[in-house]
């Protein structure tokens, strides 16, 4: 019976190849999105689902408790981890590990084969066995029991094992060496598999973390200071069963009590979720990549708004169809089918068209996947024969889609009088006008939509426009930063760098210094400030930069000078007008001359700077206090002279650049960026959003637009012979075009005004992410529904012109 249902369904559909071909082009466009949707959203959502117990393993995170600040770091201090794992009582494993910052690698081993020298390695941490109890990595050679119960140890991975020691007997890497920064020595004793499952814990190289304390490291990393809180410093826990978090966080407490008494940045750590990691928004994390829940609820609404419009047109075309299918019901009643038997039949017919439709989408969905490498992880690929939870999603959504889309159309189809049916009588049953007003409805909704994702897609691009071309207080176009190696050592390398910067005759101004006035980072200190009443003591901002600073930026001084010269620590500050207002000064520029105490040291205020933006504009302006601290300066700062006669100006300063670089440093990568660029980089993810509101968008009304075909089309072929009628009565070619669109047109502007408040509603809460916000323009809105109109019109257009313009004689000469 089944392959009957499917026959017949088959040949119903080729009856009606227009209406067919438009309905599953409407569903393969929502099911493809679908596709490509719960791809993202299931590879974010399945991070260390691999690891077992991961419901009892944290992050022991830190609050960092400045005055009149909350800073929250993903990190611990490095004597944490040993004081937890003797003092702390209810916890199975502590494994704290640290992240060792890129090192050039060198083999002295392969010297008779001009060894390679691997710079600026990733995937490098200091760890001990611990760490491989929580996170599991299957060990080729070695174990974690005496791989690391020595200083000077290192695990590979198999893939960095093989990219050192090339060849088939992967166990020849054991006891090799390796050496960090030609400095540090180390020796192979274990090899560890590829992490296979997707995890935010894919490391390739695992140092002893005993190395620390026997060697340079222990001053570098902070070994033994309980006062400094660094994100490098990993520590996680997994509680033994039974055990509370608030019982664990309170022994934190009293651990950090004891150790860090002079702590005067009032630290508390906490415990974070080792499940939370992969979408943490609080608190920093290692890995470039991360996810965001509410984009990923965002894109799961996205893709059922998507599956809903296509859905709508095959309810809507079905429904429209149903009386030029009254007969055929008629016959099939006469001849004994039951409603079950016709249901069947009906909903067979959705079945295979959904299939079809969704075969269609297996082939678009790869196509998708290219057009948003931007916004989709690298590693993510659309397999569909070897992925069994996509093959189980599709059959699901087929199904699914299949029961929402066809059930309705099959009740309202097998409710149709038999008798009448088969009498002609075109209202054979009693539902029409019900019929049409849920038909209205649907449209309207379907409208709805595609008109929320056009206001949603302009405002998001209005506001990102905003925020990157926002006069921010500072020069940003045609300045390049260029980042020097760090290290004690390095000054004068620096210095004769800069000098011969200053010397290409291409750049404006050269600076050395610190961070750029705006930066995702930043650095801040205690302060406090005196006026005979009263202290007032908060966090500040800081930022180091000498006098070329200001001009490569165009920073305006209001009042005083730039800061002049200090070896290695504050000697005079150049404040923004909020530190200024926090002083409690009646007149900003009072704030020159005045004392500033930090620390020990009272350091003066030699300029008053007008406020400028120094993070994304989704923050607020805050306090800041700029000084020249030369050791402190590891960034060059350069602004380029405007472009004249030779369009390759820039592109000649940039060679020049990399020559003086080699010359100084030889054995470094050069590598610059345009500063402009970095600040547009601030709005990624605003920018994955507008990409994605843009493909919604054009989705929306790819669909819609299909349905309203589809119904006009239908509508005009029911109204042949009264067009033919109007038309020998005298209408005109206009007059029957405006008859045929009032229907259509008067359902997109009932769309349109509901549509209005509820985007108002939303993107008004999304815009108050944004310290600095563009305003809700009613032009918007006014645009959005003509592109809307526009839309309509264009996809009224195919139909109501070719029905108006007909001979009336064909259409009336059956009469």
């Amino acid at each position: 019976m089944l392959v009957n249902y499917l026959l017949i369904a088959f040949r119903n559909l080729k009856k009606r190849p227009l209406f067919s071909t438009i309905n599953i082009a409407g569903l393969a466009i929502g099911i493809s999105a679908s596709l490509v949707i719960y791809l993202l959203v299931a590879y974010d959502f399945s991070f260390e689902k691999h690891i077992k117990d991961r419901d009892s393993i944290y992050r022991v995170v830190s609050n960092l408790h400045f005055p009149g600040q909350l800073i929250k770091n993903g990190g611990v201090s490095s004597p944490t981890g040993e004081a937890v794992r003797k003092e702390v009582t209810g916890l199975e494993t502590v494994a704290a590990f640290q992240l060792f910052s890129e090192p050039k690698v060198s083999l002295p081993q392969r010297a008779g084969d001009n060894p390679p020298v691997f710079k600026k390695q990733k995937g490098v941490i200091l760890a001990d066995g611990n760490f491989f109890r929580l996170f599991p990595y299957e060990w080729v050679a070695g174990s974690p029991e005496t791989s690391f119960n020595e200083p000077f140890g290192i695990v590979l991975s198999e893939s960095r094992a093989r990219l050192y020691f090339p060849g088939n007997d992967l166990l020849r890497a054991m006891g090799q060496t390796i050496i960090y920064d030609d400095s540090l020595k180390l020796t192979v004793k274990g090899i560890v598999k590829d992490l296979e499952p997707k995890s935010d814990f894919k490391f390739s190289e695992f140092v002893s973390l005993s190395t620390i304390p026997a060697s340079y490291l222990k001053d570098d990393l902070g070994w033994d200071q309980w006062g400094s809180v660094n994100s490098s410093s990993q520590l996680y826990v997994k509680l033994t069963k039974g055990t509370t978090i608030a019982s664990v966080e309170k022994q934190l407490v009293a651990v950090r009590n004891k150790y860090a008494k002079d702590d005067y940045m009032k630290t508390e750590n906490l415990l974070q979720p080792l499940k939370d990691l992969h979408f943490t928004n609080d608190y920093d994390m290692f890995t470039e990549r991360q996810a965001h829940r509410p984009t990923m609820y965002g894109l799961l609404a996205v893709a059922g708004f998507l599956l809903l419009l296509g859905c709508i047109n095959f309810i809507n075309l079905t429904t429209a169809q149903a009386s030029s299918r009254a007969k055929e019901i008629g016959v099939r009643k006469t001849m004994g089918s039951s409603k079950i038997q016709l249901m069947g039949q009906f909903l067979g017919e959705t079945f295979l068209l959904t299939t079809v439709a969704a075969i269609l989408s297996i082939l678009i969905a790869p196509l998708l996947l290219k057009m948003f490498a931007d916004f989709v992880p690298a590693d993510l690929s659309f397999k569909f024969w070897k992925e069994p939870g996509v093959m189980l999603f599709t059959l699901l959504l087929v199904i699914i889609v299949s029961l929402f889309s066809g059930f309705y159309p099959a009740w309202i189809l097998t409710r149709f009088n038999a008798v009448a049916a088969l009498k002609s009588q075109r209202s054979s049953s009693n539902t029409g006008g019900a019929k049409v007003i849920l038909r209205k409805s649907l449209t309207v909704s379907q409208f709805i939509i595609a008109q929320f994702f056009i206001i949603a897609t302009l405002l998001v691009s209005k506001q990102i426009n905003f925020a990157i071309n926002k006069d921010m207080g500072f020069r940003k176009e045609a300045v390049l930063n260029i980042r020097a190696p760090w290290g004690p050592n390095q000054a004068s390398a620096r210095q004769a760098l800069l000098q011969k910067m200053r010397s290409i005759p291409e750049i404006d101004f050269v600076s050395l210094g610190g961070q750029t006035p705006a930066a995702s980072g930043y650095n801040s200190t205690t302060m406090k400030y005196s006026d005979g009443k009263g202290i007032a003591e908060s966090t500040i901002e800081t930022k180091v930069a000498d006098s070329n600073y200001f001009k490569v930026y165009n920073l305006p001084l209001i009042a005083g000078r730039p800061p002049r010269n200090g070896d290695s620590s504050y000697t005079e500050f150049a404040i923004n007008e909020s530190f200024a207002k926090l002083m409690g000064l009646k007149k900003a520029d009072d704030a020159v001359g005045k004392l500033i105490e930090v620390g020990n040291n009272k350091v003066e205020v030699v300029g008053l700077l007008k406020d400028f933006n120094t993070k994304s504009i989704h923050k607020k302006i805050e306090p800041l206090a700029i000084s020249n601290v030369a050791q402190q300066h590891y960034i060059f700062h350069l602004s380029l002279k405007p472009k004249t006669a030779n369009p390759d100006q820039w592109k000649t300063a940039i060679t020049k650049l990399e020559k003086a670089w080699k010359e100084i440093y030889p054995e470094e990568e050069f590598g610059y960026e345009f500063y402009d660029e970095k600040i547009a980089g601030f709005y990624k993810s605003e920018q994955n959003m507008a990409k994605l509101m843009k493909w919604a968008t054009g989705l929306a009304i790819l669909i819609s637009c299909l349905g309203m075909l589809g119904l006009v089309i239908y509508t005009t072929n029911q109204r042949v012979k009264e067009i033919g009628v109007r038309k020998v009565l005298g209408a005109s070619v206009f007059q029957i075009i405006g008859l045929l669109s009032k229907e259509f047109i008067t359902l997109v502007l009932i769309a349109f005004v509901i549509a209005v408040p509820v985007a108002w509603w939303a993107f008004s809460n999304w815009l108050d992410n944004f310290a600095f916000k563009t305003a809700l323009s009613g032009w918007i809105f006014v645009v959005g529904g003509l592109l809307m109109l526009a839309g309509a019109l264009f996809t009224l257009s195919f139909q109501t012109i070719k029905a108006a313009m007909a001979n009336p004689v064909k259409a009336l000469r059956s009469e």
